[in-house]
């Protein structure tokens, strides 16, 4: 099929389903931290260590992005569910102008939304855990690298699998292990953000700004850095489509060489 470009318009039925995915990848996501990390909760007093917990915090957030992925909202929206991801995408010529604005936006809001409600929902827990705020345990100098490295690590598979046209219906599925991966890893020395809006979102709502700038901007560059290199791939090796999951019976309205619906 002919590569079909992204489309400009208000695609305001996509950007509410990206909202709405981000809002219940941070609602499972900050639950899941609240469930294993929390005061006086079982879970968290019967795993054996932080290594453990790291571990269960990792596959909880990773199986919530991939199943928003193959949901129903992911399929219209793209389950981008993350700035970072977005922009990469936007650099490799797949999203439009308008889109960019939609989707960030959408994710934010969705993002706020959720970790608003997971305050209310789990209370003095989630307060004991700062909310799942990420938060350095390391150098600043260090904790930049590990973002910006371990962020671009999961754009790298991202863009491996869907830009192959009989790999790319596996994306949910290969990010799992990886973003359980990085987050056991990671956790103990940068909370393991890959998402600017994941440490935007409970900062504000927990009031815990510090550091905030570094999940914003390491997240973002490490993701560029590899979406830039992507740029100079044969054109073969172009992303086929910038779904997580692409399903053809759904409107798009980003650049894709898969056959989709056309964004109304």
């Amino acid at each position: 099929m002919a590569r079909r470009d992204a489309q400009s318009g208000w695609h305001w039925r996509i950007w509410a389903a990206e909202g709405a995915g981000t809002g219940l990848m941070m609602l499972g996501g900050l639950s899941a931290v609240c469930l294993v990390f929390g005061n006086g909760v079982f879970l968290a007093e019967a795993l054996p260590s932080d290594s453990a917990r790291y571990l269960v915090v990792g596959g909880l957030f990773a199986a919530c992005v991939s199943l928003v992925a193959v949901s129903p909202l992911g399929r219209l929206s793209s389950a981008h569910l993350n700035p970072a991801v977005t922009l990469s995408f936007r650099v490799l010529g797949r999203v439009s102008g308008h889109d960019v604005g939609g989707y960030l936006a959408a994710q934010f809001v969705g993002a706020l939304a959720a970790t608003a409600l997971v305050r209310v929902l789990w209370g003095d827990t989630a307060l004991s855990v700062e909310g799942g705020a990420t938060a350095i345990g390391t150098t600043t100098g260090v904790a930049i690298a590990l973002e910006a490295a371990m962020t671009a690590t999961l754009i790298a598979v991202i863009l491996a699998f869907v830009s192959r046209a009989r790999l790319a219906p596996w994306t949910p599925l290969a990010i799992w292990p990886v973003i359980t991966a990085l987050v056991w890893i990671g956790s103990p020395y940068t909370g393991t953000s890959l998402n600017p809006t994941r440490s935007a979102a409970p900062a504000l709502v927990f009031a815990r700004f510090s550091d905030l700038w570094l999940y914003l901007l390491a997240p973002t560059a490490g993701a560029l850095l590899v979406a830039i290199a992507w740029r100079h791939r044969r054109d073969g090796a172009q992303p086929k489509t910038a779904k997580l999951f692409h399903d053809p019976a759904y409107p798009c309205s980003l650049g894709t060489e898969l056959a989709a619906r056309p964004a109304s």
